[in-house]
């Protein structure tokens, strides 16, 4: 029973650094990633020993990190993958997604900075490089925040209740 449970509890990092990956390269974070992790989470809740009342917070909490989201949105200041993703990684956190946002927002602001300075010093070497890199290095895109995502929900996952309760009956 301990390998499916580690199996379900390894669906959120490595679905993560699919997302992460994924959004580095193409700019984009694809929606079966999203639904992947809402669909996966219930299975695991369920398997890790997650009660009806815990799992019905942790829906609750992604449903408000969705709106939130959204909203962020249609205001243009999140990506629709970007919002579509923090929402479902909230889900797997309940109560603790504070602290996947606070990682992310820490993890988010040093990646900023890293591609802003790799931006100013690597404009002659942009025909050179492939297609993805060259799209990252070029002043003015957009920086793909599905990285900080998934740094984030790495960071925090270890602490989070699924991990928790899956220790406790461990």
């Amino acid at each position: 029973m301990q390998v499916v449970q580690l199996i379900a509890l390894a669906v959120l990092p490595a679905l993560v650094i699919v997302a992460g990956l994924q959004d580095l390269t193409s700019m984009k974070i694809r929606n079966w990633i999203s639904a992947a992790l809402v669909v996966a989470f219930f299975p695991a809740a369920l398997l890790i020993g997650l009660t009806p009342l815990a799992v019905a917070v942790h829906a609750g909490i992604g449903i408000l990190a969705l709106a939130i989201t959204i909203g962020l949105f249609a205001l243009g200041q999140m990506g629709g993958g970007d919002a579509k993703l923090i929402a479902a990684v909230s889900l797997w956190f309940g109560l603790s997604a504070g602290m996947f946002v606070l990682w992310t927002a820490v993890i988010g602001g040093a990646f900023a900075l890293v591609i802003l300075i790799a931006r100013a010093r690597t404009q002659p070497y942009l025909a050179a490089m492939p297609g993805w890199a060259s799209t990252l290095m070029t002043p003015k895109n957009r920086i793909p925040y599905g990285v900080a995502i998934a740094g984030g929900a790495l960071t925090a996952f270890p602490a989070s209740p699924l991990v928790a309760a899956w220790l406790a009956g461990a």
